[in-house]
């Protein structure tokens, strides 16, 4: 039916309704303030159809299989068309709300009428007349609202709200088909229980799609919309039982309409609601993943390109109805989960974080931490969550950092290789020294320490010849603290800088002498970043964790890597080629993944922090674990982490482990690269004058040692009392720590914490001795900055 039509129809009405109606409807019309000669031009002089402002719509951020683990929204609403809502719920709305609505023209006159009557006896509305496409205005007028006035306006129960509103509707008829204004109510109705429009509706009550709702199921939605608050069946029995009332009054409309027969009615009447209420969470904290969407979150935040300002971004993000193609790998962040769960509880005061880069594109992998993302009980600073994202810097939700430890000394090895220096090279190193001359930063100032004395760490003995691999393998302080001075600390700082190096807060890089023994406060995504470009053969990518958006029109904006060459290939495959070592000869020996990586440990003065970096040609990652209270503060020495009891934590007993086992699941799938080789002839041929002789002296110690290490280890108090727990060695934390890492000496090693029958590493294989943890009183939501220019002075055992 036309527009004309319906008007016509609405005078005819009228002239039948005799004087009765004329005398009732006379106070509704000037009530509205429209003289009764000018009702006919009321409603032939339409005005335009109502503003329309893009529906708010579910943001979602999916992984790379397409998979949603995270959403943003103001309405939980996802538009669908038509052509994807069943035809059954088409019929269901229709039936229960407007009858007519394929008949008339946007003014259902005998309904309005009707309503009229009723509502001018009773003084107030008391019924409703409205047709679809005049409850879709309504909806459009309170969507569009931009102030709580507005929004009162277009919900007020008065004579001129609905005359306003039929005009409206009849422009609204005009401009639209039918199926098109049916389209639009059905996206935009609320339906109850946070479902805005059918899409929502579908999977909120029945975990379902639009398209895919069966008979009861959209006869439950249809009775919904008239009284969304009422039947919201998310508020308990009461509210479901009054929305199984609304339901079979549907049923009952859609039989009497012969949409369905009489037996489909009863049938459907008899059966349950069976609701399947499904959580729509929103936000990073109710994300599966939370610490990745953190970051996706920042980064859109604080990226112009995503909107000129804070507001328009956050606007856009929470009703753009986008889809945010994200390089999550669910393979990849699982295996960081799962290996960091297994050493580190939530409730530790210490902390594990871990962040995976794809080699050549900078790709986020995966971003995990051993804590929960969002508050504690109570707002407590001691518990199982932290409002920081601990794998991140600042500007995208982390912490302050943790120092990176010996990770550093990679770029004073890549400098020394630029520079010439051959495999083989290296020089005899005293047992401490003293950095009093020949350190410049990189404005050409001396920043010596003449008052410092640098020690190697226990393990590495008190000196001797080191070439740069053996220096590296095990990781010596003195020789690369001297071999930082040769090649230049501004040239190492340049390196280090243009492999993506920034300090976690933002501030400048502390250019010290103990550079390369990593005083700068790291977050583990800008190692991995950095790490990775070794793996890339010298090409650093910016790390990024957004591939593509897609608004709700379904145009795509792609987003391409940021890579530049930052070394030489044959610098990087140099590197790859010492770096390697550290598995077969140096501080991980023994902890490999089976298959060809390269890495680097770091373990910092005091135990403050620990750290593992390391890299495949497919995938790098790095792992750092420090005490969350503040590092200076709590040292890790004498604690218990997960199920372990740790004399001292270092880069190859907690973070190399977590390190290992993530990437062997990570890569578990991915064919085997290895690295290409070094041209060795350009760095073949180097010398150490009396490395031989010293390495030869060494293995005839070795051999001396392991022939008597029996006895001497019978003969220590930690021997005993494991012999006398019926248990043959020290325990798994120690022995590997002994067999990993020189430094392990000096540790008591790893005590097993008594084994829980839920826990996966449980076993009752043997009697436990369970060791109590300090009650912690106090913690600080991030690691504490407590770095002052004379800290410089007591850097030096890192590893």
């Amino acid at each position: 039916m036309t527009v004309l039509k319906s008007i016509t129809w609405l005078g005819v009405a009228g002239a039948l309704s005799g004087v009765l109606v004329a005398a009732m409807a006379a106070p509704v019309v000037s009530g509205a303030g429209l003289a009764t000669k000018n009702v006919a031009t009321t409603f032939l002089d339409l005005p335009p159809a109502p503003r329309e402002e893009p529906l708010s719509q579910v943001t979602r951020l999916v992984d790379i299989h397409g998979r949603t683990f995270a959403q943003f929204y103001e309405a939980n609403r996802t538009a669908v068309p038509l052509a994807k809502v069943a035809p059954v719920m088409r019929q269901a709305i229709v039936a229960i709300e407007d009858a007519r609505f394929y008949e008339h023209g946007g003014l259902d006159v005998i309904g309005t009428l009707r309503a009229l009557l009723t509502n001018t006896q009773a003084g107030g509305i008391r019924q409703g007349g409205s047709s679809l496409t005049q409850q879709l205005v309504k909806n459009i007028l309170v969507e569009s609202s931009r102030t709580d006035a507005e929004r009162d306006r277009a919900r007020a129960p008065s004579m001129a709200r609905k005359i306003s509103e039929l005009r409206l509707a009849l422009a609204l008829e005009k401009k639209y088909r039918k199926d098109e204004i049916l389209e639009k109510y059905l996206n935009i109705a609320y339906f109850g229980a946070g479902a805005h429009g059918i899409e929502a509706a579908a999977r909120r009550f029945f975990s379902t799609t639009a398209a895919g709702l069966t008979l009861t199921q959209a006869a439950t939605l249809a009775g919904a919309v008239r009284t969304p608050y009422s039947t919201d069946p998310s508020l308990g029995d009461a509210h479901r039982a009054k929305l199984k009332t609304r339901r079979d009054l549907v049923l009952d409309r859609m039989a009497g309409l012969s949409l369905i027969t009489q037996e489909q009615a009863a049938r459907a009447k008899r059966s349950r609601l069976s609701i399947k209420l499904r959580p729509e969470p929103g936000g990073c904290a109710q994300s599966e993943h939370p610490y990745f969407c953190l970051y996706v979150h920042r980064e859109l935040m604080t990226n112009q390109v995503f909107g000129g300002t804070p507001a328009i971004r956050r606007a856009r993000l929470a009703n753009g109805g986008l889809v945010i193609r994200t390089s999550l790998d669910p393979v990849a962040q699982k295996a960081a989960e799962r290996a960091i769960r297994r050493r580190v509880a939530p409730m530790d005061t210490e902390v594990a974080a871990e962040a995976m880069v794809e080699p050549g594109t900078g790709w986020i992998r995966a971003m995990a931490a051993s804590k929960g993302f969002g508050r504690n009980p109570g707002d407590s600073k001691n518990g199982p969550r932290t409002t920081f994202n601990l794998a991140a810097d600042v500007r995208h939700g982390g912490g302050q950092g943790l120092q990176a430890g010996s990770t550093f000394k990679v770029f004073t090895l890549a400098t020394a290789l630029k520079q010439g220096w051959k495999f083989g090279d290296g020089f005899d190193t005293p047992g401490a020294l003293v950095p009093g001359d020949g350190y410049r930063d990189c404005k050409g100032r001396p920043v010596n320490a003449p008052g410092t004395t640098i020690h190697n760490a226990s393990g590495e003995g008190e000196g001797g010849p080191h070439s740069i691999e053996t220096g590296t393998w095990k990781s010596v302080n003195i020789f690369y603290m001297m071999l930082e001075r040769k090649v230049g600390l501004c040239n190492v700082v340049k390196t280090a800088r243009a492999l993506g190096i920034r300090r976690a807060d933002g501030t400048p890089l502390r250019e010290v002498p103990t550079f390369t023994l990593g005083v700068n406060e790291m977050d583990p995504l800008t190692v991995a970043a950095s790490f990775a470009t070794f793996a890339a053969r010298g090409r650093y990518c910016r790390p990024l964790a957004i591939l593509e958006i897609a608004d709700r029109d379904g145009r795509r904006t792609r987003v391409s890597p940021a890579c530049h060459r930052v070394i030489e290939r044959e610098v990087a495959d140099a590197v790859n080629h010492v770096l390697e070592g550290v598995f077969d000869k140096g501080t991980m020996r023994g902890q490999g993944i089976g298959r060809p990586a390269a890495g680097k440990t770091g373990t910092n003065n005091g135990y403050t922090s620990a750290w593992f970096a390391g890299y495949t040609p497919n995938l790098a990652a790095a792992v750092s674990v420090g005490d969350i209270r503040g590092s200076y503060k709590h040292p890790l020495t004498g604690v218990q982490i997960g199920d372990e009891y740790y004399g001292s934590v270092q880069g190859a007993s907690l973070p190399g482990p977590i390190w290992v086992d993530s990437m062997s699941a990570a890569l578990r799938d991915t064919e085997a690269k290895g690295f290409p080789g070094p041209d060795m002839s350009r760095f073949g041929g180097g010398h150490t004058p009396g490395l031989k002789e010293a390495e030869e002296r060494e293995e005839r110690e070795a051999r001396g040692g392991r022939r008597g290490g029996h006895r001497a280890h019978s003969r220590r108090p930690g021997g005993l009392f494991e012999w006398l727990l019926g248990r043959p060695d020290r325990g798994r934390g120690q022995a590997r720590a002994r067999r990993e890492h020189p430094d392990a000496g000096q540790s008591r090693g790893a005590l097993p914490r008594r084994a829980r029958p839920d826990h996966p590493r449980a076993s009752h294989d043997h009697p436990r001795v369970r060791r109590q943890r300090p009650h912690i009183r106090h913690q600080h939501p991030r690691p504490r900055r407590e770095h002052r220019p004379d800290r410089v002075r007591r850097d030096r055992h890192h590893r």
